[in-house]
């Protein structure tokens, strides 16, 4: 009984009660990051503008073949 019972002491104190630090809600971004942020940003908009431009495109070509 006693090889149960005192393992099971020592866990039971070891577990601490109060709630571990929260971690920092105001940090300033990393400069690398944020320059990687910015370039894909900017794909996207250009994604965007290739991707209506093709578009145009095929409905030239739609056109032209439907006359």
């Amino acid at each position: 009984m006693k090889r149960f019972l005192i393992p099971l002491g020592f866990i039971l104190t070891a577990c601490d009660p109060t709630p571990p630090p929260q971690p920092e809600t105001g940090r300033q971004p990393n400069a690398v990051f944020e320059t990687q942020i910015k370039a894909m940003e900017k794909a996207r908009a250009v994604e965007g503008q290739v991707n209506s431009a093709a578009e145009a495109q095929r409905r030239q070509m739609d056109e032209a073949a439907q006359q």
